[in-house]
């Protein structure tokens, strides 16, 4: 397994996409607004969340792992 560093605003990054992703997910199960409302509110909160976690996940896997920032 490699180690990346990951700063903070990376991590605030990730977990907020991890909290839309789940809000989206909520909406879509849940049953207190109506079906139009929730379901799009569920859906782009869902979207928004998946689409916004590619680029960051992306950033870290380019990131060299600690091995490789202390040879250099």
């Amino acid at each position: 397994m490699r180690e990346r560093v990951i700063t903070i605003p990376e991590l605030i990054l990730i977990a907020g996409t991890r909290v839309a992703l789940g809000i989206g997910a909520g909406l879509l199960l849940s049953a207190r607004m109506s079906r139009d409302t929730r379901k799009g509110a569920g859906l782009s909160l869902l979207i928004v969340g998946a689409l916004s976690s590619v680029p960051i996940f992306m950033n870290i896997v380019k990131k060299p792992s600690l091995v490789e920032r202390q040879a250099a």
